[in-house]
C-alpha cells in the first residue's frame, strides 16, 4: 500500500495545488465579472489594476494581500466575500525607484471601506514608512461600508492616523479617480498633493442630498466638489486632469522630482542646459516701469533648466507662483509672486499657499528659491476680517521655520510688511540678491511722499507741484536701488542676465547647508 508521503503521490498532490493557486491567481486579477469592469468603463474609468499598470514602472508591481476577504457577516455579506476585498495593496517602482500604492477597486463593494479593505491599507501604509518610500492611493470609493458598521469607520480612523505620522517622513500623493464623500475626504487633504480627474471625481463632505435638504440649494455633485472646483475654488486640489492616463502620467513625473523620504534629496537629473546660460530675454521680459504687469511664469522658464517646471496650485490663488523645477540638476522650489494677477499682492489664499509649499519643500529637503515682485498685501475689508494677520503669519512662521537653503531675488517692487515675509534676509534668507531695477521700500514712493510731507505739500503755492518734487526726493533717497545693498540687507545687486548662473552658484554652495532648530516637540504655527 503507497503511503500518502510517498514522492509520485505528493508530486500530484503538490503539481494539483499549485493549478489550483494558479487558478485562483487568475480570477483575483480578473476581478469580480466581465460586466462589472464594463460597467466601469463605460463611466470612462479605469480598473484598479489598469491605473496601478499605468502609474508603476511595468512589470514591477508586488502585490501584497490578494486573497484577503472580510469575515463579516449580516445584510447579506457572508454570502458575498470576494478576494482583496475591494482594495488592490502593494509595492513596485517608478523611475526604478520604489513606490507603495493602493486603490479602491469600484468593481467590489462600490469600493467601500470595512474592516478588512481597512487593515489592508493600514498594513501598506506602514511599510511605507518604514521602508521609506513615497505612498500614492487611487481614489475610487464610497465611503464606509454601511454594512459593517462603525468598524468601517474605525478603519478610517486608523488611515489618518497613519497619514499623520508619515507626514513630512515620506512624500504622500492622493489620485481622486471616483467619488470621495463624508469623512474619507480627510484622508487626501492630509496628503502632501491632491489630483483630481474631470467629471469622474468628486470630493465633498455631505453631498448635493444634503445640501438640498439642509439648506434648500440644489447643486450638481460636480459643481459642489468637481476637480474644477477643487483646483479654482477650494484650494483642496493641486492639479486637475481631462482624464486618468495624463493625470497618472503627472503623478510619475511629480515623483521623479521628490525624494523617497525625509532623509534624501530630491534625484539629479542633468541636462545640457548650461549653468552659465545667460538670460538676455528677462530684460524685456519685466518692465522697468512698476506698474506694467508681466508674466513670472516666463521668468522661471528662463531660470530652468530647458524651461521646464511643473506648478503646484495654478489655477487657485493666481497672485502666487509655487513651483518645482531644476536648476544644474538640483531640484529647486520657486515661490514668486504673480504681476499678472493682482498686481503680485498676498492675499489669504496666497499666503496659505505659499506657506504650505514652503512646508513642503523645507520637509523633503528642496532648496528654495523666491522671486519677488510684491506690492503688499491686499487691502480691504474682507481681508482683514477674513484674518489675513493670521493667515499672512503662516508664511512668515514657514519660512523662518526652514533650514533648508533658502535664496531671494528681487526683481522689481518689494514693499513693506509683504518684502519680510517673502523670505527677506531679515527672516534667515542664506542669500538675497537683487535687480538694479529693484525697489526696496515700506511702501512706494507716491504713499510714502503724502505721508511724510504731507504739509509741506498741503502749504505750497502749487501742491500737486510739490508732491511730484518729494515723491522723487523720496524715490532717489530712500528707493534707489543701491540703498538696500549699502546696508546688508541683500547681498548684491546683480545683472538680470546673469541670474541663473548666479543662483546655480549659490545653490552648489548651499547643498552642504546643515542647521538645527532649538530642541522641541514641535512648533505652534498660526492657524
Amino acid at each position: 500500500m503507497t503511503s500518502l508521503l510517498d514522492g509520485p503521490i505528493a508530486v500530484r498532490g503538490a503539481d494539483a495545488r499549485t493549478a489550483e493557486l494558479g487558478e485562483l491567481r487568475r480570477k483575483v486579477l480578473a476581478g469580480p465579472s466581465e460586466a462589472a469592469t464594463e460597467a466601469q468603463h463605460a463611466k470612462g474609468k479605469l480598473t484598479a489594476r489598469e491605473r496601478i499598470g499605468l502609474l508603476l514602472d511595468e512589470g514591477s508591481f508586488n502585490e501584497v494581500e490578494p486573497l484577503r476577504r472580510h469575515r463579516a457577516t449580516g445584510f447579506g455579506l457572508e454570502a458575498k466575500k470576494p478576494y482583496t476585498d475591494g482594495v488592490i495593496t502593494g509595492w513596485g517602482a517608478v523611475h526604478g525607484r520604489t513606490v507603495f500604492v493602493y486603490a479602491h477597486d469600484f468593481r467590489i463593494f462600490g469600493g467601500a471601506l470595512g474592516e478588512a479593505h481597512a487593515q489592508k491599507i493600514h498594513k501598506i501604509m506602514d511599510m511605507a514608512i518604514a521602508a521609506g518610500a513615497p505612498l500614492v492611493s487611487l481614489n475610487d470609493g464610497a465611503g464606509a461600508r454601511i454594512q459593517e458598521g462603525v468598524t468601517a469607520l474605525a478603519g478610517y480612523g486608523g488611515i489618518f492616523q497613519r497619514n499623520t505620522r508619515a507626514s513630512g517622513v515620506i512624500p504622500q500623493i492622493s489620485v481622486m479617480l471616483g467619488p470621495c464623500a463624508g469623512g474619507a475626504a480627510y484622508s487626501p487633504a492630509l496628503t502632501d498633493f491632491v489630483f483630481m480627474v474631470r467629471e469622474t471625481s468628486q470630493m465633498f463632505i455631505t453631498g448635493p442630498d444634503v445640501v438640498k435638504a439642509v439648506t434648500g440649494e440644489q447643486i450638481s455633485q460636480n459643481g459642489l466638489g468637481g476637480a474644477d472646483v477643487h483646483a479654482e475654488v477650494s484650494g483642496v486640489a493641486h492639479f486637475a486632469y481631462d482624464d486618468e492616463r495624463a493625470c497618472l502620467d503627472e503623478v510619475r513625473f511629480l515623483l521623479s522630482m521628490l525624494p523617497q523620504n525625509n532623509r534624501e534629496t530630491p534625484p539629479v537629473e542633468m541636462s545640457g542646459d548650461p549653468a552659465d546660460r545667460r538670460c538676455e530675454a528677462l530684460l524685456d521680459l519685466v518692465p522697468t516701469d512698476g506698474n506694467r504687469p508681466y508674466d513670472m511664469r516666463k521668468v522661471i522658464e528662463e531660470l530652468a533648466d530647458d524651461g521646464q517646471f511643473m506648478e503646484i496650485h495654478e489655477r487657485w490663488a493666481t497672485n502666487v507662483i509655487c513651483a518645482l523645477t531644476r536648476m544644474d540638476g538640483q531640484v529647486v522650489g520657486i515661490v514668486a509672486n504673480q504681476p499678472r494677477s493682482l498686481a503680485g499682492v498676498l492675499d489669504i489664499h496666497a499666503s496659505e499657499k505659499a506657506a504650505r509649499f514652503v512646508q513642503l519643500c523645507d520637509a523633503f529637503n528642496i532648496p528654495l528659491v523666491t522671486l519677488l515682485d510684491v506690492p503688499g498685501f491686499l487691502p480691504g475689508v474682507d481681508q482683514e476680517h477674513g484674518g489675513i494677520i493670521r493667515h499672512g503669519a503662516k508664511l512668515l512662521y514657514a519660512y523662518c521655520n526652514a533650514t533648508v537653503p533658502r535664496i531671494s531675488v528681487v526683481l522689481r517692487k518689494a514693499y513693506g510688511g509683504a518684502y519680510i515675509v517673502m523670505d527677506s534676509r531679515s527672516v534667515g534668507a542664506d542669500l538675497a540678491f537683487a535687480w538694479p531695477t529693484n525697489e526696496i521700500a515700506v511702501m512706494g514712493a507716491e504713499g510714502a511722499a503724502n505721508v511724510i510731507f504731507r504739509r509741506d505739500i498741503a502749504a505750497a503755492d502749487d501742491p500737486e507741484a510739490k508732491r511730484v518734487e518729494m515723491v522723487q526726493r523720496y524715490k532717489d533717497e530712500l528707493m534707489h536701488p543701491y540703498y538696500a545693498a549699502e546696508r546688508g540687507l541683500v547681498d548684491d545687486v546683480i545683472d538680470p542676465a546673469a541670474t541663473r548662473e548666479v543662483l546655480v552658484r549659490a545653490l552648489r554652495m548651499l547643498r552642504t547647508k546643515h542647521a538645527d532648530l532649538p530642541a522641541r516637540k514641535h512648533g505652534n504655527p498660526p492657524q
